[in-house]
C-alpha cells in the first residue's frame, strides 16, 4: 500500500482509510480484496499475540554462478536485503497458535518476487526436519514467483530437497498445512506449496505453474474466466479450501487439533 492516511484498493479502486485496511488484517473493508502481506506481518497475524521466535536467520544466499542479467545477481540480493530487511525470501519461526506449539514459515514476495533459491529450499528442509525431530506441526505460507533463475539448476534442485523433507515429516505422522497466497507459481507450486495434508488458498490468489499469459500464448486459446485463481482451483479439486484471512487462525486451530487429536 502507498504511504499516507488513505489508500486505493487494487481491486475496487475505491479510496479507503488506510487504518481501516490495517485493522481488517490488510483486507479491503469494501470489496474483501486481500492485500499482499510481508512475511513478518503474516507471522504476526498467525502466532498467538503476534509473538514468535525466528530461527535459521544466518543463512545467506551466494552468487556462485556469477549470474548477471540487467544487474548482477549479487546486486539484486543486496538490494532485496536492504528493501526487506531480510537475508532471504522466507522467514522461519516457532511459537504457538491457539496454544498449540507450531513451526510456521512465511515467504516474502518483496525479496526477488519470493523466488526459491538454494537458501529458501534449505530453510524449508531444515524446518521440516526440525518439526520432525521436535514432533511439531508445520505450516508454510507461500507467496512466490517460483524457482530463482539466477541460481540455475541449483534452484530447481530445491524442489526435490523440500519434497523429500516433507515426505519424511509425513512418514513421522506429523501434519503439514500449506497456505497459498497471491501469487504462488512455478517451482514453488510444483513442490512444497501443493504437498500439504491440507492445501488452503487465500481468496482470489493466483496459483499455478506457468502464468496465464504464457499458457495463452502457447496454446493460442483464451483461458476461462478466473482460471488459476484459488476459487477455480477449489472447484476443480486442486485445493482443499479457500479461507478468508479473518477466519484463517481459527481454521488452522481446528485443523491442527483434529490432526493432533487435541480437542479443546
Amino acid at each position: 500500500m502507498n504511504e499516507g492516511l488513505w489508500s486505493r484498493c487494487n481491486n475496487c479502486q475505491k479510496i479507503v482509510y488506510k487504518q481501516d485496511i490495517i485493522d481488517n488484517l490488510y483486507v479491503c473493508p469494501l470489496c474483501n480484496y486481500h492485500f499482499r502481506l510481508g512475511a513478518m506481518e503474516r507471522l504476526r497475524q498467525l502466532f498467538d499475540n503476534g509473538q514468535f521466535e525466528t530461527f535459521d536467520e544466518n543463512i545467506y544466499p551466494v552468487d556462485f554462478l556469477g549470474f548477471k542479467d540487467q544487474l548482477p545477481y549479487s546486486q539484486r540480493l543486496e538490494d532485496s536485503q536492504k528493501k526487506t530487511g531480510l537475508p532471504e525470501a522466507i522467514v522461519s519461526a516457532r511459537g504457538t497458535l491457539d496454544g498449540l506449539p507450531v513451526i510456521i514459515l512465511a515467504m516474502e514476495f518483496g525479496f526477488m518476487g519470493g523466488s526459491m533459491g538454494s537458501v529458501v529450499g534449505e530453510k524449508v528442509a531444515r524446518a521440516a526436519e526440525r518439526a520432525r525431530e521436535e514432533k511439531l506441526p508445520l505450516i508454510i505460507v507461500s507467496c512466490s514467483g517460483g524457482a530463482r533463475m539466477q541460481e540455475g539448476m541449483m534452484s530447481l534442485m530445491q524442489m526435490i530437497k523440500t519434497s523429500a523433507a516433507l515426505a519424511r515429516l509425513s512418514e513421522a505422522g506429523l501434519p503439514y498445512i500449506s497456505i497459498l497466497a497471491d501469487p504462488t507459481t512455478g517451482g514453488t507450486t510444483a513442490s512444497f506449496a501443493m504437498l500439504g495434508d491440507i492445501n488452503i488458498g487465500e481468496p482470489n490468489a493466483l496459483i499455478g505453474f506457468a502464468g496465464p499469459r504464457v499458457i495463452e500464448q502457447t496454446i493460442k486459446e483464451k483461458l476461462p474466466k478466473g482460471f488459476q485463481r484459488a476459487e477455480f482451483l477449489l472447484a476443480h479439486g486442486m485445493l482443499d479450501d479457500v479461507v478468508e484471512r479473518k477466519f484463517l487462525r481459527n481454521y488452522l486451530s481446528k485443523a491442527l487439533r483434529l490432526f493432533l487429536n487435541k480437542p479443546r
